[in-house]
């Protein structure tokens, strides 16, 4: 099917290009980008007014499958990502069974190529079962496709294990993601540990729970040469060592969520397990921190870490209730209001952040509309303004603390290799 895309504000990190241009899509690629383009297409486009950008790469996501089915599926997830914009997602290990085998890999890949367009990528767990006394078949799973490895929920607290995973990883040359939390300090905590968590009478999580993994992961991807990619950062030290990490030369990158950058433990005003995440909503000054790095480029990415949970699940208290809050839907629309339109980031960074950056931590040719690539586009209307409405959520789960917020900026449409995947059709 040949698309062509008339008179948007096209967006190419790659390329820095920012200009009203006209995109041509043929057999999955990228044809043309030009001025006036004359071809004739299969499907014209009018952008104008809209901004034109590659499509979102989420290095966060769990798509709960196989074995959490009434949470999420590989399919319900992956038609949120189509309405968020993504049109490449990452899916995180901690599923039923813990994907530490190449089967389980096999399984959610070709799953993926049956039922979505948008490229689905599983990363493997670091040890068997998650429990951190075994390395996982991580050489297996990388010959199946796993583009990162990860323990995702927790940290690896055996040193000597996770160092020998990390070794494995700079071998393979892959990248690990860490979920930086001594699982000693963070103990029975379900908030950030501060005024409000007394308030509440809730047990909290301090900042040094993340601190320390951080520098601890950060000292030994140094030691060893491996890549270090950062998930959920959340709090102020963080980012500083992050920094110095940067500028002493390690090969270390990191992201921040939507939720941390945009909420704080102040917006917590009773008990809602809608504000349950780990890690949790910080102070005021750790949300700042967060901005401040995300606009100096400290903070590499933007990611979702949009985590499904069953009614029954997030209907409780608090302190029954799971961590996670699902994101894919409402990522784009809280970064441009909360970011962009406040003069964070600019439109060029945030599509640095939502695509071109992901895509060269794990090191697929994605995130660039230029001719020759892979067509995988986002057009975003920046003039709407709505409420977010969890009930019309493409994924299964409602679980979000975003639900009847006033955002502007809306994806309007995703393509993936040249397909159209998502069009939103209502009235502006």
């Amino acid at each position: 099917m040949k698309i062509l895309i008339k008179n948007g504000r096209v967006i190419d990190p790659a390329s820095k290009m920012d200009a009203i241009a006209d995109v041509l899509i043929a057999e999955g690629k990228i044809k043309k980008v030009e001025k006036e383009i004359k071809d004739k297409a299969d499907r014209e486009i009018d952008a104008r007014g809209c901004i034109v950008m590659p499509g979102f790469v989420d290095l966060h996501v769990h798509l709960r499958d196989p074995g959490f089915e009434e949470k999420e599926t590989i399919e319900t997830g992956s038609r949120a990502a189509a309405k968020g914009g993504y049109t490449t997602i990452l899916a995180m290990p901690n599923t039923k069974p813990v994907v530490d085998n190449p089967d389980v890999v096999n399984y959610v890949h070709n799953k993926a190529r049956h039922l979505t367009a948008i490229q689905v990528l599983q990363i493997g767990a670091v040890t068997k079962g998650q429990k951190g006394e075994e390395l996982a078949d991580i050489r297996g799973m990388v010959k199946a496709g796993i583009p990162a490895i990860s323990e995702d929920g927790k940290s690896v607290m055996n040193l000597a294990v996770y160092r020998d995973a990390m070794k494995i990883a700079r071998e393979e040359g892959i990248p690990v993601f860490a979920h930086c939390e001594d699982a000693n300090l963070a103990k029975g905590g379900i908030m950030n540990e501060g005024k409000r968590a007394k308030e509440l009478g809730f047990a909290g999580i301090g900042n040094e729970a993340e601190d320390v993994i951080v520098a601890r992961d950060i000292a030994l991807a140094k030691a060893l040469g491996v890549k270090l990619h950062l998930c959920h950062c959340s709090t102020a030290e963080s980012t500083l060592i992050l920094k110095h990490a940067k500028e002493d030369g390690v090969n270390v990158t990191g992201e921040a969520c939507p939720h941390h950058f945009t909420l704080c433990e102040d917006d917590i005003t009773e008990d809602d397990p809608n504000y349950k995440m780990n890690p949790p909503l910080r102070a005021k000054k750790d949300l700042k921190a967060i901005r401040k790095a995300l606009k100096e480029d400290v903070i590499d990415v933007i990611a979702t870490d949009h985590a499904p949970h069953a009614p029954y699940e997030k209907g409780i208290t608090m302190k029954k209730s799971p961590f996670g809050i699902v994101g894919l839907e409402t990522a784009a629309a809280i970064t441009y209001s909360e970011l962009v339109l406040k003069e964070n980031l600019t439109v060029m960074q945030m599509a640095e952040k939502m695509s071109y950056n992901p895509a060269k931590v794990i090191g697929i040719d994605r995130g660039s509309i230029q001719p020759g690539k892979a067509a995988d586009v986002v057009i975003f209307d920046p003039a709407k303004t709505y409420a977010i409405d969890a009930f019309k959520f493409a994924g299964k789960s409602r679980n979000t603390p975003f639900h009847g917020r006033k955002v502007t900026g809306e994806v309007k449409m995703t393509i993936a290799s040249g397909e159209i995947i998502y069009e939103n059709k209502e009235e502006k």
